[in-house]
C-alpha cells in the first residue's frame, strides 16, 4: 500500500495503488471471469459516438463485488481466515463474500437488511454463508455486522470501505483499458463508492485523459454533498428502487479517491433507472438490476454530456423477479408506452363496444376499462370510462388521444 493521495483529511487506512490493483487481478486469475465488452448501436446513436458496456451483471454471483470480497479474504493470514468472516450487504456483496469465503475455505455470516430481494438471500445461503437479517438499510446492517465481528472475532469484510476490496474492484478497470483502448469516458455508478474508486484508480493511473463520470441515484445521493463539504456526509433518508445503492454515507477510502479522480458525479432519477433497465432488456437483451443500470440511465438523462468512445458499466443483474416486473412496468411508463385516459360518454347501448372499436383500430391494447355510470358529477343520461392502454410509444399516444378527439369522443385527460 502506499501513503495516501492529496487532499482531505488522511484516513485510518492507506489507499490501494495501481500495483495493488495489479496484484488484484493476478489473485482473481481463475477466480473472477474477465466479463465481455458489448456494443450499443442504440447508445451510440444516441451519445453521437461509439458506446459499448462493460457486462459485470455477467460476472460470477451476477456483480462485481466477488472481486473485492475474494481479494479481501485471500489476504488474510491464516490465524484470521479460522476466526471466520463476517459482512453486511443488500445482496450482491453478500453473494461475493459468501462465494469467495467458501472457495477459500473460510466460514462466513452475512448480515442483510430486512427485506432484501429473495433471491439474493437465498443464493448467499447456497454459496455457503449463514445469513442473518437486520435494519432496514446497508448502514443499519453494518453496524450489526460490525457487533458481531466484535463479539466473536471474525473478520469483517467491508462492502466497500477497505483498500483490498477497492483494489479488487480496480480490476474492473484495467479490463476496461484491456477491452477499449480508445475509451474516452467511463460511466460507473456509485453506491459507497468502491467500484468507482477503484476503477477510477485503474483507469486515471494508465490514462489520465479518461473522463470519469460517477453516478448515483436521486433518493441515495451521498457524494455530492459530501464532496462539497470536503468530507463524508450522511443522508438523513434513502430511497430508492436500487437496493444495491441504497447506502447514506461515502466509504472513507472510496470518498478520497472518488474526490481526487473522479471528474464527476451526476444523479439519475427513478424514471431514469427504470428506463435504463427496460433499455437493456429490450435492446442489449441484458438483465440488469436496478444500480446496474444507473450508468446508461446517465446516458438517457443527457447523452450530450458523454464524450465517447464511452464504457458504461452494468455493475449487476441480481434483480428479484417482483421487483424486474414493477420495474418494466415503470419503465414502460416513464417511456410513454402506457396512456391513461379518462372519456365522458353518452350513456347508451353500443358507446363502450364502439369506443373499444375506436381504440383497436387506432393499435392501442386496452389493459384495464372502469365504466362509471352512477357519479353526483354525471348527467341523467353521461357515463365516464377511465382506460388503461398500452402503446408504440409518447408518438402513439398523441396519436391516440387525437384520434379520439377527432371521432367525437370528449377526452377529460
Amino acid at each position: 500500500m502506499a501513503a495516501n493521495l492529496p487532499g482531505g483529511n488522511p484516513p485510518v487506512l492507506p489507499l490501494p495503488t495501481l500495483e495493488d490493483v495489479r496484484d488484484a487481478q493476478k489473485t482473481l486469475s481463475g477466480v473472477a471471469r474477465v466479463t465481455a465488452m458489448e456494443g450499443s448501436r442504440f447508445l451510440s446513436r444516441l451519445v453521437g459516438g461509439p458506446v459499448q458496456m462493460k457486462c459485470e451483471n455477467l460476472q460470477r454471483t451476477g456483480s462485481f463485488k466477488l472481486r473485492g470480497a475474494y481479494t479481501r479474504i485471500a489476504g488474510l493470514s491464516a490465524e484470521e481466515r479460522a476466526r471466520g468472516v463476517v459482512a453486511a450487504s443488500a445482496g450482491n456483496h453478500a453473494q461475493g463474500v459468501a462465494l469467495a469465503a467458501s472457495l477459500l475455505g473460510v466460514a462466513s455470516t452475512v448480515f442483510m437488511p430486512v427485506g432484501a430481494p429473495l433471491p439474493k438471500v437465498a443464493a448467499t445461503r447456497e454459496y455457503g454463508a449463514t445469513v442473518r437479517t437486520h435494519g432496514q438499510v446497508v448502514d443499519e446492517t453494518l453496524a450489526a455486522a460490525q457487533a458481531y465481528a466484535e463479539e466473536t472475532g471474525a473478520v469483517l469484510i467491508h462492502p466497500f470501505d477497505h483498500p483490498d476490496v477497492v483494489a479488487g474492484q480496480g480490476t474492473v478497470g484495467l479490463e476496461i483499458l484491456e477491452q477499449c483502448p480508445e475509451v474516452r469516458t467511463v460511466v460507473v455508478g456509485i453506491g459507497g463508492g468502491g467500484l468507482a474508486a477503484g476503477v477510477a484508480l485503474a483507469i486515471k493511473s494508465l490514462r489520465p485523459d479518461v473522463r470519469i463520470v460517477g453516478v448515483q441515484a436521486e433518493g441515495a445521493a451521498a457524494y455530492p454533498p459530501s464532496l462539497a463539504a470536503g468530507r463524508p456526509l450522511s443522508l438523513d433518508r434513502v430511497a430508492t428502487m436500487a437496493d444495491g445503492m441504497k447506502v447514506g454515507r461515502p466509504g472513507d477510502v472510496p470518498f478520497q479517491i472518488i474526490g481526487e479522480l473522479v471528474d464527476e458525479v451526476r444523479t439519475v432519477s427513478e424514471d431514469a433507472l427504470s428506463s435504463a433497465l427496460l433499455l437493456c432488456l429490450e435492446r442489449a437483451k441484458m438483465v440488469v438490476e436496478p444500480a446496474g443500470a444507473a450508468s446508461v440511465a446517465a446516458l438517457l438523462s443527457e447523452p450530450a454530456a458523454f464524450r465517447g468512445p464511452v464504457v458504461a458499466l452494468l455493475s449487476g443483474g441480481n434483480v428479484d423477479p417482483l421487483v424486474l416486473q414493477r420495474t418494466l412496468r415503470h419503465g414502460m411508463a416513464a417511456a410513454g408506452r402506457y396512456l391513461s385516459l379518462r372519456l365522458r360518454l353518452p350513456d347508451r347501448p353500443g358507446v363502450l363496444a364502439a369506443l373499444l372499436g375506436e381504440l383497436s383500430r387506432a393499435d392501442a391494447n386496452v389493459l384495464a376499462v372502469n365504466h362509471v355510470r352512477i357519479d353526483p358529477g354525471l348527467g341523467i343520461e353521461e357515463a365516464e370510462v377511465e382506460l388503461q392502454l398500452e402503446t408504440q410509444g409518447p408518438e402513439h399516444c398523441a396519436e391516440v388521444a387525437g384520434g379520439l378527439r377527432s371521432a367525437g369522443y370528449t377526452v377529460l385527460d
